[in-house]
């Protein structure tokens, strides 16, 4: 069985949920703290491939960090995806890739419809 990758910050409730529910369905995951390990520019723009987005989707605008970079929702994609390289914090969590799809874990069982295939 081809195990999911989940981008894992463990100081993240909803990070953790997803975790556990991977766990739960039997998976053993892939887990990359993200946070300490940070996706490329290249892996953040496949990622957002993957989940139909666009960059202002997946970075935390709320996030105090958002603000302080100069940052704002209508910079283009490059731009926030620069952002989430540099400062990987600011990107959603959890992203769980799996089968050459991918999802966030808000809810946690968001990540399910991905697993389905299994």
């Amino acid at each position: 069985m081809i195990q999911p990758t989940i981008w894992h910050n463990p100081r993240c409730s909803k990070s953790r949920q997803t975790l556990q529910l991977l766990l739960d369905n039997g998976y053993d995951p892939i887990i990359v703290d993200y946070v300490i390990s940070a996706p490329s520019k290249t892996e953040i723009m496949v990622a957002l491939k993957l989940l139909g987005m666009n960059a202002v989707d997946l970075i935390r605008t709320s996030d105090k960090r958002f603000a302080e970079a100069g940052l704002s929702k209508s910079d283009i994609d490059a731009v926030l995806i620069n952002a989430m390289a540099e400062q990987p914090i600011l990107i959603e969590r959890p992203v769980v890739i799996h089968n050459g799809k991918a999802a966030i874990g808000r809810p946690p069982e968001a990540v399910l419809e991905i697993l389905k295939d299994d």
